[in-house]
């Protein structure tokens, strides 16, 4: 293992932050229990002062077919993932392509689009060096328990890869703006959606500084450009504030707040 210095504000999709000291896990080391794990930083809002941070090195960003199944590295970019899958002719993949980040970061939080997630099509997952099988891992909506550090998951091989639905996936991510931003700023409350509530509660296009509740959709918040951690913050809070005010619903994260 070794330290390396990761500017977010450069690094993170959402470019707030500062050169931060983050330790770089390689194969066979003794994985730390008192730092936090982060992969492609593309849910994250980091703070000024952060808790002490690591990350997985290229070691654990790999694809093999072993024992029947598709094995993937913690550390590999989903858009390697897709890549893949589409040369092999290997269906379940579609629906990762543009969902920014890594694998260990979609595990974490059971990533998707619509009905389609990465725990539908999940056999198995290496955690702190044990394999776990998918159905005893306690997950839902934008959530998966964990309990330590993933390094590998496992996925059943099936023939049949569809650019078809691949396409039809794209299209339903269409309407997201291009400002720099951390996805989904919320978790969408059962039975509504949290673009709708940002909008319902007029915030859609309020700004503080270079942060913004996106014009495009509202449940995005964007850096305009030299946005900072207060600014994202102020808004994050405000909106959870008048949404629980109006709807009395209180709204949860989906983005990483650190």
């Amino acid at each position: 293992m070794y330290f390396k210095v990761i500017d977010f504000s450069k690094y993170s999709s959402i470019k707030i932050g500062q050169p931060t000291e983050v330790l770089m896990i390689e194969n066979e080391d003794t994985i730390p229990t008192d730092r936090y794990l982060i992969g492609g930083a593309n849910n994250l809002l980091v703070s000024p002062t952060p808790p002490p941070l690591m990350m997985l090195s290229k070691d654990f960003a790999y694809i093999e077919e072993k024992e029947g199944f598709l094995e993937i590295g913690a550390a590999m970019p989903t858009g390697r993932m897709v890549s893949y899958a589409k040369r092999h002719d290997i269906a379940g993949f579609e629906f990762c392509s543009k969902l920014p980040g890594t694998l260990g970061g979609m595990l974490a939080m059971n990533a998707g689009v619509k009905e389609y997630e990465i725990f539908n099509i999940l056999h198995s997952v290496q955690i702190n060096g044990t394999w776990l099988l998918a159905k005893n891992i306690p997950h839902g909506y934008r959530f998966a328990q964990l309990d330590g550090v993933v390094t590998a998951a496992r996925f059943e091989m099936k023939k049949g890869f569809s650019q078809t639905l691949l396409d039809n996936l794209l299209n339903l991510r269409s309407n997201q703006p291009h400002e720099p931003s951390a996805g989904s700023a919320f978790k969408n409350p059962e039975g509504d959606y949290a673009g709708r509530l940002v909008e319902a509660v007029g915030l859609k296009g309020l700004r503080k500084g270079g942060m913004q509740w996106s014009e495009v959709h509202a449940n995005f918040l964007v850096n305009l450009g030299g946005g900072t951690f207060e600014d994202a913050k102020y808004l994050i809070e405000f909106a959870k504030e008048k949404i629980f005010d109006r709807f009395n619903i209180m709204m949860q994260e989906e983005i990483k707040i650190l």
